[in-house]
């Protein structure tokens, strides 16, 4: 499955500036970065309890926790109902809808509960809640691709979506959902046969992840590429170094784990 079928929250909108980004979200953003997403939301909780902006992103790490180890579901959920509890205009209910779609998709895709019916509820629920222009909507069009291509098997609604959420994503400068709009309309050119263009697309993912210093994310993206590079040494090459880097992280991602030989 070199496409997982999953996602991360939004991480910086540019690589990290000492000088300019706030030091708490420089701290979550690193140990996320590297796995370590207990301590991000420990960083995040003071500030989680009284705010709806922190408790969302709170929410978003530990559901991202749970996409990359299949664990820590009750505590994402925890998080995700005090965030909505929160919650004072449409653009926060609206981005604490799109995370419980997300987690909810997750459970289903990683087969811990079929909660699909949820996912494409709350989905539905933050696009009548978000504006065109709202910054959440490019995450939005995202999750709303991966459940038409994962939970629906429909590739011309998942495509559709996945491009827009790309234009999205490049217009509001959100570098880490832009690496995973170019990964996921390259998986879909890989599906159509366009391996050209699928490389494309996921080195620019691989290029992004690594200027972001997103170090969770770049096993997954070098075995993305190998599987689509017509070299078959190169391709090894990445997978060796894929293989390494989930080691490093303790077996993580758990689902890429498994995949790789």
């Amino acid at each position: 499955m070199r496409n997982s079928g999953l996602s991360e929250p939004p991480g910086p909108r540019k690589p990290l500036d000492p000088l300019e980004e706030d030091p708490l979200e420089r701290a979550v953003w690193r140990l996320r970065s590297r796995a370590c997403w207990d301590d991000a939301a420990a960083l995040l909780a003071p500030r989680a309890a009284a705010e709806a902006g922190p408790a969302l992103r709170r929410t978003a790490v530990l559901i991202e926790r749970c996409v990359f180890t299949s664990e820590g579901w009750a505590a994402a959920e925890d998080s995700l109902r005090a965030a909505e509890a929160l919650a004072t205009d449409d653009e926060e209910r609206g981005a604490a809808a799109c995370e419980r779609g997300h987690l909810a998709y997750a459970s289903t895709l990683l087969g811990v509960r079929d909660r699909a019916d949820e996912a494409r509820s709350a989905l539905g629920r933050a696009a009548a809640l978000l504006t065109p222009r709202s910054p959440t909507r490019p995450l939005l069009d995202f999750r709303r691709g991966l459940i038409a291509q994962h939970l629906s098997d429909n590739p011309s609604d998942a495509t559709a979506a996945f491009q827009r959420a790309h234009t999205g994503a490049a217009s509001h400068g959100h570098q880490l959902l832009l690496s995973f709009t170019w990964r996921h309309v390259a998986a879909m050119a890989e599906h159509d046969g366009k391996l050209a263009e699928a490389r494309h697309g996921f080195a620019e993912s691989l290029r992004i992840r690594e200027e972001l210093g997103y170090l969770v994310g770049i096993a997954p993206a070098l075995a993305s590429l190998a599987a689509v590079l017509p070299d078959a040494e190169e391709a090894s090459r990445l997978r060796e170094e894929a293989r390494r880097l989930v080691r490093l992280l303790g077996d993580v991602p758990a689902w890429l784990a498994k995949r790789l030989p």
